[in-house]
């Protein structure tokens, strides 16, 4: 593995912002491609960090300054990104932590690497309204509405909002997204979700996907 994507995975593992910032200067410096160290460096790295709260090796305030750092590396990313490639910027996403739920790192994340991938992503915040939801996108013409929820007592949100896209006749013109610890790929299709988000990552993919389908 090149040096450029091992400094980049360990500044997301250690965590350090100053570390990871001046990587991603080095490589735009030489020219580099911005995407492959997101995909190569920085991802494997906040894939890695998951994997290791995930197994009890790490606990949460040591996840959260990774994702801190994350964020402040795709922000960095994005303008270089947008002159690299303009390929999704006319796609808006709104996204949102359903109402009830006030955790958002999960969603935080997501976002960070939609934006570094040239969508334009509109971040309600937290514990949102399902209507809140859908006139945002309504309003600013969204594709996908992507929600998130860390608790098994507010998935039925996540279901609240398919039900009303279908009340107002949107469903089919808004896709949805669903992402969170407790739900599932059933769970997404028993509410008939159009993407799955199982991690920030795999989110992303399925948001291309399902543009480009």
């Amino acid at each position: 593995m090149p040096d450029i994507f091992q400094e980049a995975i360990d500044s997301i593992m250690e965590p350090d912002q100053n570390k990871a910032l001046a990587t991603v200067k080095k490589h735009l410096d030489a020219d580099g491609d911005p995407m492959t160290l997101m995909n190569q460096g920085f991802i494997v790295g906040l894939n890695k960090v998951g994997d290791l709260f995930g197994a009890g090796r790490i606990f949460l305030p040591e996840v959260m300054r990774a994702a801190e750092v994350m964020l402040a590396v795709s922000s960095t990313l994005t303008e270089a990104l947008g002159r690299s490639s303009a390929a999704y910027s006319h796609i808006r996403i709104t996204a949102a932590t359903v109402k009830g739920d006030v955790h958002d790192i999960g969603k935080s994340l997501g976002i960070a690497l939609l934006r570094a991938n040239g969508f334009t992503v509109n971040d309600l915040g937290r514990s949102i309204d399902t209507e809140d939801i859908i006139d945002d996108a309504v309003k600013h013409g969204s594709r996908i509405i992507a929600t998130s929820t860390l608790l098994t007592t507010t998935m039925s949100e996540q279901r609240a909002l398919e039900e009303n896209l279908k009340k107002a006749r949107l469903k089919g013109k808004i896709m949805t997204l669903v992402a969170g610890a407790p739900v599932t790929q059933l769970w997404a299709s028993r509410i008939g979700a159009d993407i799955y988000a199982e991690d920030a990552s795999k989110g992303v993919a399925g948001v291309i996907r399902a543009i480009e389908g």
